[in-house]
Order: structure tokens, then C-alpha cells, then sequence
């Protein structure tokens, strides 16, 4: 299900750095070297439905990169 972010992220937390990410050799490889953390946060976000829900998010991050693969996890409400 698709999903788009309305707002701002909240409550971000870092969950794992450099080569503590499962996916870091794949990360370099598709989106180049940097510091690759994996983050986690809440927003609202809007479902393909039109319906709006308080989500926990999860993605990849670097500096001179920016947010990559952003999942949706659970959802909070």
C-alpha cells in the first residue's frame, strides 16, 4: 500500500550507523558513500484510500544524500 507523509516527521530516533545496517553494502552501491544511518520517526501519513493515519516510519539517511526508502512499519492509532 502506498502511502504519502503529511507534515513532518516527529520523535526521530537512529536505530543503527554505518555497518551496523543490514543493507549498507547495497545502500553505497545504489546511492553512494556517506555516513548511512537508519532512522525511525512518526508522522501522519495519507493511504491510496484517502484515509490518514498516525504511522511509525523506518528509512535510510546521509548527509549530501538525504532520506531514502522510507517504510512504513506499524501504524500508531
Amino acid at each position: 500500500m502506498s502511502f504519502e507523509i503529511i507534515g513532518e516527521i516527529t520523535d526521530i530516533e537512529t536505530i543503527a550507523i554505518g555497518n551496523a545496517i543490514r543493507d549498507i553494502i547495497r545502500l553505497k552501491k545504489f546511492y553512494g558513500r556517506g555516513r548511512w544511518r537508519k532512522l525511525k520517526g512518526v508522522a501522519l501519513v495519507r493511504l491510496s484510500t484517502g484515509r490518514i493515519r498516525r504511522a511509525e516510519l523506518h528509512w535510510y539517511a546521509a548527509h549530501g544524500i538525504g532520506k531514502k526508502e522510507i517504510k512504513r512499519k506499524r501504524y500508531l492509532d
